[in-house]
């Protein structure tokens, strides 16, 4: 036979093809089925580690450890010797090499080992494959279960405050949806957002911060909406340099947040629920002086008895609030699910104030076969809030302006006889609205139904090679409502007031991901990348306003209705490649390009080009180092740099490049009218550009870490108005013309002072400074409206300086005052008499911009029993701008303790009035130092009982501020999120004190 084979004339291909179809069923002869089984446990503790995914190196096949840290990993596979990798969050990684031969069970008893300073982490950009972080050529923070857990925050966000390296995170107001602001490495634009891009479970979704109704500044961000207690992870890529291949959207960079999902083994279910109280942590100093001056008349020093009243007592109250949470996890080696719900009730410190939250959440995951799987998700949530509109920014008839503007020596109850309501303010020079009125009888009230879902297929047809496809969606449903019933108090609806005001939503990306790792050699390890992307966002709103409404009806078809409407609808396509090498395990270089398209950009500057490089050299890996005594000291050290560019589009809405016409109404008549701005084809998204560099090291055996980097941002082709010249027909257009620059240095230090069997102290510690100038701002200055023209953007000064007047001074520099003996504002000139005299003056007087933040956490484990907990943020340099003082201190409205001594005669009547204008006097130093979490957990496993732990925990948020400001807060800001207006203080909410009592059982 073998000889006919030989010597016939068969083709040689069908001989070869007898060849490897033989040498084919060999193999696969000498396959056989194995079973690795086995319990992973804590090496220090000796708890068992569930969730840690053991994978068969070389092969496909993976499985993850159960509740009880058990795992069993079937496979068949040639004989001989084999490596298992194991990882888990919180641990180093661990590989084990084991020898497959004529036993086909194993069974195994690995250990994990705690990664005290977390360099072990695996970071995942671009849903891409993971990335160890030792390996990053940038840096890039995490949050994880654990810490979002002990910070009982009511949104994400807000959990984030405090522990994250480069990131200035603020609540700008204590309405119990919060408002929080967070910025990347300072601001990088002028005019457009702050905020970054989020991104949950692979989908791009709405965290914008719409004010729908007038609530004087403060609007709900839409990350509110996602229940902190279903977030797995948390990843922070604060720049260019690392979300480069995000494009367009990423110039504030990105926050990647993982949902949890289910893991292999039987059903487990998790329940909390939390009482919680939220009071006011201090009061504003009040009037409480028993005369006031008959008349205003600056020379008629004559008083009048009057009683003064506390109205800070009459508006806040102690809120009471609960969250609740359940979940069931788990399921096969082939099929994992997660369900969960949350309803969440937090009362707010103002009267008559609330935020309710309730949501499903599901997530399916399924084994197709060895090589494909499917993921789907789903999340819906419905929250309604009771609102009371404070501060004032563009309405006058809010709760908290009302108490500012009051005399309050004037009783705010209401009349028992005719059940109006006083005025409480000075009407003859100023109207405002009683503060009991606007607590007990407006009505505005704000409700969103969202729904966020996702679809997800991940293929991995041959070794090295993964195929992500994710599909994405997040529909919001937001409406709010007002109502304010006539024979008010307010200045400018005392005809009544009603209004409805609309705002859908809807984000769609479609993301397809391909990624292929090999080794190339001994030496070379290859990791490439490729993305395509498509996304479209829509916007529609509607806002309907009445006035002239008549009794009984709180709608807005009992009155006369002004209506508007908004549409939008922007598309999105990009695409990238990324390329890395690891060389040796030592040297570690990334390239990567993103190339976008936008719809809000003209045919010229549509498609743009983002570029990424960056490097990171593992000196620890080197064997001089590893053989070296040094090693002993410092286990890990790696030096890294980084390059990128990002855009940004927060500038831009999808038709302002366009020539815009509005509706008008003539003589009945119904028409359009061109608008004062003239478009422009030519703009185009503002870019920005940031270099990197820093370390990573750990020391004494990896209980020392360290986190050092220095950035540069450079941002250029803001978006800015420019004047025209009357003859064009227009008064401004928009066109890429500023520029702003942005370095500074974040320092994260993670230490483990203590670590025993029983006992172990983390401590984390963090510093971040950043400079921001702006320049090329046409004319040298932008005055922000949300600031009262206090606010501007100044050639060679930080973004959201305060520009105004200031002190007129002598020529040694002591204050100026007129021979009434009164202060003055500086003024263009002096009169003979040396009086300063002409138009006022302005300058930079403050800056709202801190010279650094920091925080320090420690945490303390004793045993597996007792947890104890404490974070101290600190603000350091901020100017914030008191001009809650300013009215108070006021002599026509009088109620705080600062118009006292002017009263008693300490000072000359007049000098309330005079200080009013000048502006420097309010500002103040806002530099703080805040207790901004604290608390205790206490598990208990009882015995002979299905439920596996219980655990009750007493904790506290924002229970102390060490500060030298005057007002509620130095933290708040009466102009929301707004990116450029920063420590503005009128009047916003304080942050509430809140103490939480928790219990939270397993089984």
């Amino acid at each position: 036979m073998i000889k006919h084979l030989l010597t016939s004339k068969v083709p040689y291909r069908y001989f070869s093809l007898l060849m490897m179809l033989g040498a084919s069923s060999i193999a696969f002869a000498q396959q056989k089925n194995y079973t690795i089984k086995g319990k992973v446990t804590d090496s220090r503790t000796g708890q068992s580690v569930p969730g840690t995914t053991i994978k068969l190196k070389g092969t496909n096949r993976a499985v993850s450890t159960n509740a009880n840290g058990e795992f069993t990993l079937t496979t068949s596979v040639n004989p001989g010797k084999y490596d298992l990798v194991l990882s888990n969050v919180g641990y180093a990684p661990t590989t084990t090499s084991i020898e497959l031969g004529n036993q086909t069970t194993l069974t195994l008893a690995p250990s994990l080992q705690e990664d005290l300073v977390r360099m072990n982490e695996v970071i995942v950009i671009g849903n891409t494959v993971g990335t160890s972080r030792k390996v990053l050529g940038n840096a890039v923070s995490t949050v994880n279960a654990k810490d979002i857990a002990n910070s009982n925050a009511t949104s994400i966000d807000q959990a984030l405050t405090g522990k994250v390296a480069g990131a200035q995170i603020s609540q700008n107001s204590g309405n119990p949806a919060g408002g929080i602001s967070v910025q990347l490495r300072g601001p990088s634009s002028i005019v457009g957002g702050g905020s970054p891009l989020y991104i949950v479970d692979g989908i791009i979704v709405n965290n914008s911060s719409t004010e729908l109704l007038d609530l004087g500044g403060y609007s709900q961000n839409r990350l509110v909406d996602i229940n902190p207690a279903d977030i797995e992870n948390i990843e922070i890529i604060k720049g260019a340099a690392a979300a480069a291949i995000y494009g367009s959207r990423a110039s504030n960079g990105v926050v990647q947040i993982t949902t949890k999902k289910g893991k292999e083994g039987k059903p487990t279910f998790t329940f909390s629920t939390s009482l919680k109280t939220s009071s006011l942590r201090k009061k504003l100093p009040y009037n409480t002086y028993g005369k006031t001056f008959a008349k205003t008349d600056i020379a008629d020093l004559t008083q009048i008895d009057v009683t003064r009243y506390d109205y800070q007592d009459k508006i806040f109250q102690t809120g009471i609030g609960t969250d609740n949470n359940i979940s069931m996890s788990g399921g096969t080696a082939g099929t994992k699910y997660y369900i969960s719900g949350n309803y969440l009730n937090n009362q707010g410190i103002i009267k008559n104030t609330d935020f309710t939250r309730g949501g499903l959440r599901a997530r399916l995951d399924q084994d197709l076969n060895s090589w494909l799987k499917l993921g789907a998700g789903m999340n819906y949530v419905y929250s309604h809030s009771n609102e009371m509109p404070n501060g004032g920014m563009n309405e006058a008839y809010g709760a908290l302006t009302g108490f500012i503007f009051s005399n309050n020596y004037i009783n705010p109850e209401r009349d028992p006889v005719t059940g109006y309501y006083p005025s409480t303010t000075p009407v003859a020079v100023v109207k405002r609205t009683n503060p009991l009125e606007a607590i007990n009888n407006f009505r505005f009230a704000q409700r969103t139904s969202r729904f966020i879902g996702n679809l997800s297929l991940q293929a991995k047809p041959v070794e090295g090679l993964t195929l992500n496809y994710i599909l994405g969606f997040d529909n919001a449903n937001s409406l709010g409502t007002a109502y304010i019933p006539p024979g008010n108090t307010t200045p400018s609806y005392t005809t009544g007031y009603a209004q409805r005001a609309d705002l859908t939503t809807f984000l769609l990306n479609n993301d397809f991901n391909a990624s292929y790792q090999t080794k190339i050699g001994d030496w070379l390890e290859s990791t490439s990348g490729a993305g395509l992307t498509f996304q479209t966002e829509k916007n529609m709103s509607t806002n309907m306003k009445a006035t002239q409404m008549g009794y009984g009806g709180e709608t807005i078809d009992n009155g006369v209705v002004v209506p508007k409407e908004f549409r939008s609808d922007m598309n999105i396509f990009g695409a990238f490649l990324q390329q890395t090498f690891g060389i040796k395990e030592k040297l570690y270089l990334t390239g990567a390009i993103r190339y976008d398209m936008s719809s809000a950009f003209g045919p010229d500057n549509r498609s743009q080009f983002y570029p990424k490089l960056s490097g990171s050299y593992v000196v620890s890996n080197e064997p001089f180092w590893q053989n070296s005594k040094i090693n002993e000291v410092v286990s890990n050290f790696k030096i890294r740099a980084s390059y990128g560019q990002a855009g940004n589009l927060t500038a831009l809405s999808p038709f302002d490049r366009y020539t815009l016409f509005n509706p008008v109404t003539v003589s009945g008549l119904n028409g359009i009218i061109v608008s004062n701005k003239l478009g422009n084809e030519n703009i185009k998204p503002e870019r920005q550009e940031e270099f990197e560099i820093g370390t990573d090291l750990s020391l004494f055996k990896d209980r020392l870490g360290l986190e050092f980097s220095y950035y540069k941002k450079n941002v250029k082709d803001l978006l800015l108005d420019i004047n025209l010249t009357p003859s064009m027909g227009y008064t401004t257009q928009f066109v890429n013309v500023g520029t702003m620059k942005n370095k500074g240095i974040e320092v994260m230090l993670r230490a483990v002072p203590v670590l025993k069997e029983n006992l172990k102290w983390n401590v984390t510690a963090i510093y971040s400074h950043n400079k921001n100038v702006v320049n090329n701002v046409p004319g040298g200055l932008l005055m922000y409206t949300a600031g009262f023209g206090q606010v501007a953007a100044v050639n060679g000064y930080p973004l959201g300086a305060f520009y105004a007047t200031y002190f007129a001074r002598n020529e040694d520099g002591s204050i100026y005052h007129n021979p009434a003996g009164l202060p003055t504002t500086a003024k263009v000139g002096k009169d003979s008499n040396g009086v300063p005299s002409g138009a006022n003056l302005r300058k930079v007087i403050g800056d709202p911009n801190p010279d650094w933040t920091g925080s320090f956490i420690n945490e303390i484990n004793i045993g597996s029993k007792w947890t104890f907990r404490a974070q101290l943020d600190a603000v350091i340099g901020q100017d914030v701008f008191n001009f809650t003082r300013r009215v108070g201190d006021r002599d026509l409205y009088g109620g705080l303790a600062g118009y006292e001594p002017e009263l008693r005669g300490e000072v000359p009547k007049g000098t309330s009035a005079a200080l009013f204008s000048i502006m420097e006097n309010w500002i103040e130093k806002g530099s703080f130092v805040k207790v901004r979490e604290i608390s205790a957990s206490y598990n208990w496993t009882p015995a002979n009982s299905k439920i596996k732990n219980i655990r009750f925990s007493l904790a506290g948020r924002n229970l102390f501020s060490f500060d030298n400001y005057s007002g509620w807060d130095p933290e708040i800001n009466a102009a929301g999120q707004n990116n450029a207006v920063r420590g503005f203080d009128f009047v916003e909410v304080p942050l509430p004190r809140q103490v939480i009592l928790g219990v939270n059982l397993s089984f």
